[in-house]
Parts: C-alpha cells; sequence; structure tokens
C-alpha cells in the first residue's frame, strides 16, 4: 500500500512516466519484437545521444533561455575532434572537441548575458556560423579512418550492456546533483523564475549564464564524440535537427519553456518517449513521412497540457 502510494505520488510528479508506460505497452502490443531485452539495450544505445544534449538544454531553458546552436555545435565538435583523432591522439582529439563546444557555449552565454539579446536570436546566428566553419574546415567531406580505441566509446559494451548507455546515465546523474546540491543548480531556477530579482539580490547573473550554455555546449560535443565514435566517422551534415529533438525531450519532461520550472528526471524521460516512438514506429514499417507528423503531435500535447496547468 505505502509502494503504492509513493509511485501514485511520482505520477502525479513526473506524469511523462505515465505517458513513457502507455507507449511500452502500445508498442508491446502492436509487435513481439518491441518488448525484448536486446531492443530496450538498442533503444537506449539510440537515445543517449539525443539524452546527453538535453540534459544540456534543460539547463538553458530553465534558465529562461533556448539554445538553437546545439546542432551545428555538435557538428564542428565532431570534425575538430574527428581530424585530431585520426592522427591517433584519441586524448588530445576528444579534449579539442569537448573544448569547441564548451568554448562555442560560453560565447553563446557571453554575447546573451552580456549585451541582453534575445537567446533564441543569439543561437539562430551561431547555429548558422558553427554549421558554416563545419563545412569549411571539411570542404563538405567526411572524416573517416579513426582508431579502433576510440571507437569503443561508441561500439563497446560493458557486461553487455553499451558504453553510451553508461555516458549518458553518469551525465544525468551529475546533472542532477548540479541542479538539487548545488549553487549553480540554484541560480539556474532562479534566474529562469525571475532574472531581475535574481541579480538584484547580488547574484552574478552573467557568470552563472555563461556557465549554463558553457554546460550545454559541452554536452553537444560529448555526444558528438559519441556518435562520431559509433559511426567511425564525423559528417559535417551531423547534427541536423538535433536542436528540436532535444527541445522536445525537455518539453515532454515537464519543464517549462519560460524558465523556473523542470527536472532532469523529467528529461530523462521524455528523451526515452522520444525514442520509444521512433523505435516502435520503426517496428510496425509507419512511414517516415508519418513519424515527423505523430512526434510534433506529442510535442503539442505537452506544450497545451503545461499551458493548461
Amino acid at each position: 500500500m505505502i509502494l503504492l502510494k509513493k509511485f501514485l505520488n511520482l505520477l502525479r510528479k513526473f506524469p511523462i512516466i505515465l505517458g513513457f508506460i502507455g507507449v511500452v505497452v502500445l508498442f508491446s502490443i502492436l509487435t513481439n519484437r518491441f518488448f525484448t531485452l536486446s531492443n530496450f539495450l538498442n533503444v537506449f544505445r539510440q537515445i543517449s545521444i539525443n539524452a546527453i544534449i538535453a540534459f544540456g538544454m534543460t539547463f538553458v531553458i530553465l534558465s529562461g533561455g533556448i539554445d538553437l546552436s546545439v546542432g551545428s555545435v555538435f557538428a564542428l565538435a565532431a570534425v575538430v575532434g574527428a581530424s585530431i583523432i585520426k592522427g591517433g591522439n584519441v586524448f588530445l582529439g576528444s579534449l579539442a572537441a569537448l573544448g569547441v563546444g564548451a568554448a562555442m557555449g560560453a560565447f553563446n552565454g557571453a554575447i546573451i548575458a552580456k549585451l541582453k539579446l534575445q537567446p533564441f536570436i543569439v543561437t539562430l546566428a551561431t547555429m548558422a556560423i558553427a554549421r558554416s566553419f563545419t563545412q569549411v574546415y571539411t570542404q563538405g567531406r567526411p572524416i573517416t579512418g579513426l582508431p579502433s580505441t576510440f571507437r569503443e566509446i561508441g561500439r563497446g559494451e560493458l557486461f553487455s550492456v553499451p558504453v553510451p548507455i553508461y555516458i549518458m546515465f553518469a551525465v544525468f546523474f551529475i546533472s542532477l546533483y548540479i541542479l538539487s546540491n548545488t549553487k549553480l543548480g540554484l541560480y539556474t531556477y532562479s534566474i529562469g523564475g525571475n532574472e531581475e530579482a535574481t541579480r538584484l539580490s547580488g547574484i552574478k547573473v552573467i557568470r552563472y549564464k555563461v556557465t549554463i550554455y558553457t554546460i550545454s555546449g559541452l554536452l553537444s560535443a560529448l555526444s558528438a564524440l559519441i556518435l562520431t565514435a559509433r559511426l567511425n566517422s564525423a559528417q559535417p551534415i551531423f547534427g541536423t535537427g538535433y536542436e528540436l529533438d532535444a527541445i522536445a525531450a525537455v518539453v515532454l519532461g515537464g519543464t517549462s519553456l519560460s524558465g523556473g520550472k523542470g527536472t532532469i528526471i523529467g528529461t530523462l524521460f521524455g528523451a526515452m518517449v522520444m525514442g520509444v516512438i521512433n523505435n516502435g514506429m520503426n517496428l510496425v514499417n509507419v512511414s517516415p513521412f508519418y513519424q515527423q507528423a505523430v512526434k510534433g503531435a506529442v510535442i503539442l500535447l505537452a506544450v497545451m497540457a503545461e499551458r493548461s496547468e
């Protein structure tokens, strides 16, 4: 009885969990290929990319912002890192990729916070800039032939569980701790709730905004390394549309687009719902042309549900 009450309280706090259970049950009925351990591991490996980006996006949206540049930053970090890794220095290449992501995020944060510009416009501009840099850097050609040691990040397994899943949950727990137990987490919510009041209370809003956007860029770069390792190549078209998938996961998870309200737990389940829907529709042979419409409808319903609260 006590466990039931706790479960019901959890569902009231995170209604996205009920949505996740619902889509799992639905696709389990529609196809017997869905509810298997191998398929669930495949789903989690697939969502690890979007989930990690979405965790960074959660920080941004909680602060009242938006980051449309994550897909382009993803691509730029991937090609810069891959070009160095291809030379044999996996550590330096990985560090370079993470550095590119963090630098682009810090640039976004600095412009937004110091010049008080709209995040939508700033990150829309840096989305175009980063994509252009990627094309110039690669001349439109993919970078392939990466060392086998690096490929383990995306393809390796530990106790039969893919490495990307471990990385995803590591980032999840670190993000959860930061938002729940640190000043950065407290001020992220505070800035999103009322930025002016936060500034007047003596909090250095600019510093924290730069940090928040840096986290977003850094996690985009981390997910880029995982996909690059998995595919054994870095493509200049990497990351196209990833910003929309990340925002969708955050919104589905219950984070308010106006900022100040939401959880990283909700984002994880939002990414899981998106992943299950993608996987399930593929298994039941739904046309890709309809899949985008279904995902769009799910996002719209989530936004409508938030507005009705």
